[in-house]
């Protein structure tokens, strides 16, 4: 009989009704039953909407209820360290959305007390689950484009007179690196298959904004003269692109961060340039399946709760270099 995975959700952010609750109703593993809130009110409608049974007016009530088994925390993300602990302490298996934490030293203090507690750990980034970056790893290793030389990601969208949204806050972890640059970070560390050796960013701090980063961009330098140059914007013209260059060709990844989308990848050499579609996926659904696999001891998790505390360590050096205006080095360990 296969097993379902059933899940809580922290908090009552638009993503989790948006995106998680739908790709949860066409998971094969998982089920979400409840629903938790600071306001109960609130939690209860988001409940009733979305047909989940329960609903909880504190984020304690849901971690004390014996017939959740994982959480998903979509909550600001100066929340994130508090309530992974919390939720691990009270033996929940834990999704927890990018960025991790706020800086590495947190990511690291919760990934020990998962482990202590013996529950899984994973940081949400959903678009890297699916057959679309399994195809491209098929690319590279055929040799097709031959020796990586660089790497390209772009992640912009456009709401700046948003100025409620917890993303406009620094002391709630905004910023457009902490947003979206996060993303193409966590690409180039996963297309690379090493870490990065050091960070050089510049941003636009906007005084309007709580003095976050709204746009940023930068370079990381990998090993071997291999490296990453990004920009992300939350004050940008919409984007989410891309691109990997070779000694013979490149790869084009159009829409490289949707959570749903007809995957597609673009392959430019000398002999040709063609497109690949795959069949549509939803990433959430993927992502939620394969930690419910994890969960009950079926595989490994695709990404190790280590992949979140070593992409911190990328951010935060990249966060450093924007405030203070130089390379940052990165710890190796």
């Amino acid at each position: 009989m296969t097993r379902t995975l059933r899940w809580g959700i922290v908090g009552t952010a638009s993503i989790a009704e948006s995106a998680f609750i739908p790709a949860m109703q066409n998971s094969e593993r998982g089920k979400v039953t409840a629903i938790a809130g600071r306001d109960a009110n609130k939690a209860h409608k988001m409940a009733e909407r979305a047909g989940v049974e329960k609903s909880y007016g504190s984020y304690e009530e849901l971690l004390q209820d014996s017939e959740i088994d994982a959480v998903y925390i979509p909550l600001p993300n100066h929340l994130h360290k508090e309530w992974t602990i919390k939720a691990a302490r009270a033996g929940k298996h834990v999704l927890c959305e990018k960025p991790a934490a706020l800086n590495a030293g947190e990511a690291e203090e919760m990934l020990k007390v998962c482990e202590e507690e013996g529950v899984r750990f994973a940081e949400a980034f959903m678009y890297r689950y699916g057959d679309k970056h399994a195809r491209v790893r098929e690319i590279l290793e055929s040799g097709e484009i031959g020796n990586l030389r660089s790497m390209h990601g772009v992640f912009n969208y456009c709401t700046p007179d948003d100025t409620g949204n917890v993303r406009f806050n620094r002391s709630m972890g905004g910023g457009s690196i902490y947003d979206i640059g996060v993303y193409p970070i966590s690409a180039a560390r996963m297309i690379a298959g090493c870490e990065p050796l050091w960070a050089s960013a510049h941003a636009f701090f906007s005084s309007r904004h709580d003095d976050v980063d709204m746009a940023a961009s930068g370079l990381l330098a990998f090993p071997d003269g291999l490296a990453l140059t990004f920009e992300c914007g939350m004050w940008s013209y919409n984007r989410s692109y891309f691109e990997i260059t070779g000694t013979r060709g490149r790869i084009e990844l159009p829409f490289m961060f949707g959570w749903r989308e007809n995957p597609q990848i673009v392959v430019c050499t000398d002999r040709e340039r063609r497109e690949e579609r795959l069949p549509e996926v939803n990433h959430y659904t993927l992502q939620a399946d394969a930690f419910a696999r994890a969960v009950f001891g079926e595989s490994k998790l695709p990404f190790a709760p280590g992949d979140a505390l070593r992409n911190m360590r990328a951010v935060d050096a990249c966060l450093q270099s924007a405030r203070e205006g130089r390379r940052v080095e990165i710890a190796a360990n």
